[in-house]
């Protein structure tokens, strides 16, 4: 966009052009609908609109990106008017932070589109081989940690690649994630382009690495630089991407990822063609940072509204707690911000589902007790900044009333999971009734120790649960048992940040029937317990007792000698389990 258009003009072509887009969609899937095209020529067309087949046929799963992990209340309302309208009430958070609607009826997505851009939202490019949504760390511009908020970044980044030429059609889709604290906790070394906040001799700029990613092989990203400035970054990214664009794997899906470039050709040369493609951006230009960024565009709002009072919310007792849980919700899910006066609510999503009532009392507490906006993680929970302090017990009063005042946050019960066979077409077993199974097991436990490690889980090797880089991970395959097939699921365990920051893969263990995975944590935390020396982290105590232990530990699960009939179902199944497959669109 030029630099002279005024913020009202660039808002009236914005809007054109995505309604135009909507509408041009709205004529494909007729096409399709009426057998005008084919599937083959429809499918491409379909992914970068965020519309995605389920294995159920005749629906699809849309995929709302939020750019930078944040939104605003206005939107979150709105988001569960499209939940009630064409998703059954209903919406799931992603690792990506993204939100997904499943069930939806084609001949209705280019309305749901229309909903979605009344407020700003899109899904363009939030799925096929493009650059998928650009996330970042939840806590901008609240952290007590943060070295700068990397938001306005991100929200520039993902405008400037959203329909370009270059990241439209690439081998294979890119990601991008930006982390403005002291900590990685946005896992930047799982990404095509991760990105740390630095300042150097007072100027801002970005520590970059490239290479990352996880699927059913983990690659952890190389350090390309120690030092971006801020005015270059869009170029630096541009070269990685054309980079990928150009000696991408586009035979091989999968061996389609730039991690697989960096394996081939080796980090060296994959430097030096960044360097050539970087030069040649300097000296003959490239895609230009973008002065503006629509309103509602990653949360941006032009005009921010005030700081809620929370003088709209339920009148409580806050002379004294006497309310275990809402103590234990203060102690595991509210940080005091930087800002004094001030915290930040995490909203413990479990599995990230939502229900369209949750999303609008969320909203509500986010105009009246926040900023007008709502942070989303990448563990599947939600954040509200700018708490007033004395309005805490009011807040977790709202929300406890919706079904959304649970405590622990980032512990072990708050599993991470990925919709699995539920409605991907790729997974092969039901992993969100695993991590229910799962957080069953791991309630009971107090243990400091035990509380903070993590659980992942996802359907597939593809690894939209992130499964690799938690303490537990868990991802479904299947086997045989006397001829009959049997869910299983590949246990993973030590994965997770170290206390230095740097991320650790977990180590492959082996597979495990989905109705004995939980026996199998069972044992594991139990043995950790009584075996592990004084300060020893969970990582470390695996790495000790080696993965030849952990096998032999839960050998007799393997194959049990005296089976039972669930075993042979799934988790929340009562018929007998079958591997059942569909073409792969989805690999958040």
């Amino acid at each position: 966009m030029p630099s002279t258009l005024t913020r009202e003009d660039f808002e009236v072509q914005h809007d054109q052009t995505v309604r135009q887009e909507i509408e041009t969609f709205r004529q494909r899937a007729n096409e399709y609908l009426t057998g005008a095209i084919t599937e083959d020529d429809f499918r491409g067309f379909r992914l970068r609109h965020g519309t995605y087949g389920q294995r159920q046929p005749g629906v699809q799963m849309i995929r709302t990106k939020f750019p930078g992990g944040t939104v605003t209340a206005a939107q979150m309302d709105q988001l569960a008017l499209v939940a009630d309208e064409f998703a059954g009430g209903k919406g799931h958070i992603t690792t990506r932070q993204n939100m997904q609607y499943h069930f939806v009826l084609l001949k209705d997505v280019a309305d749901m589109f229309h909903r979605l851009a009344d407020v700003g939202l899109t899904t363009r490019e939030a799925c096929f081989n493009t650059v998928r949504n650009v996330t970042a760390c939840p806590k901008a511009g609240l952290s007590r940690h943060e070295i700068f908020d990397v938001r306005p970044y991100a929200q520039k980044i993902a405008y400037a690649f959203l329909r370009k030429g270059l990241t439209d059609n690439m081998p294979r889709k890119f990601k991008i994630a930006f982390d403005g604290c002291q900590h990685d906790d946005m896992l930047t070394s799982i990404h095509d382009i991760g990105l740390r906040a630095v300042i150097r001799e007072g100027k801002r700029g970005f520590r970059m690495v490239v290479g990352g990613g996880l699927g059913p092989m983990p690659v952890e990203a190389q350090l390309l630089d120690e030092f971006v400035p801020e005015e270059l970054l869009i170029h630096r990214c541009e070269a990685v991407v054309r980079v990928f664009n150009n000696y991408g794997n586009r035979k091989n899906r999968n061996k389609a990822r730039l991690k697989f470039v960096m394996k081939e050709r080796g980090f060296e040369w994959l430097r030096e063609a960044i360097e050539k493609e970087y030069q040649d951006i300097l000296t003959n230009g490239g895609i230009p940072m973008p002065d503006l960024v629509p309103e509602g565009f990653g949360g941006y709002q032009s005009r921010p509204q005030p700081l809620g009072s929370g003088s709209l919310l339920p009148v409580v007792n806050t002379s004294s707690s006497g309310n275990a849980a809402f103590d234990r919700w203060l102690e595991t899910n509210v940080e005091e911000q930087v800002q004094p006066g001030y915290a930040m609510a995490t909203i413990t999503v479990d599995q990230g589902n939502l229900t369209s009532t949750q999303m609008r009392a969320v909203a509500k507490l986010a105009a009246e007790a926040g900023d007008g906006l709502i942070r989303v993680t990448i563990d599947q929970n939600l954040i509200l900044g700018f708490v007033q302090l004395a309005n805490l017990k009011r807040v977790h009063a709202a929300l406890d009333a919706v079904g959304l005042g649970g405590a622990g946050a980032h512990q072990i019960d708050d599993v991470v999971t990925c919709p699995g066979a539920y409605s991907c077409n790729l997974a092969l077993t039901k992993s969100m009734n695993l991590g229910a199974a799962l957080q069953d097991v791991v309630r009971g436990y107090d243990s400091p120790e035990v509380r903070k490690l993590a659980i992942k889980v996802s359907g597939c090797p593809n690894s939209c649960g992130q499964h690799w880089t938690a303490d537990f991970g868990f991802y479904g395959n299947a086997r045989k048992i006397d001829g009959k097939e049997v869910p299983y699921y590949l246990m993973l365990l030590g994965g997770g940040s170290e206390a230095d920051g740097k991320l650790q893969y977990g180590l492959a263990v082996q597979s495990i029937p989905a109705r004995l995975a939980p026996a199998a944590v069972q044992r594991v935390i139990e043995h950790f317990l009584a075996n592990r020396e004084p300060d020893e982290s969970f990582r470390s105590y695996v790495m000790r007792q080696k993965v030849a232990f952990f096998k032999q530990m839960t050998a007799d699960l393997v194959k049990p000698p005296e089976l039972f009939p669930e075993i042979y179902q799934d988790w929340g199944d009562t018929d007998a389990f079958s591997l059942q497959l569909g073409r792969g669109e989805c690999a958040a």
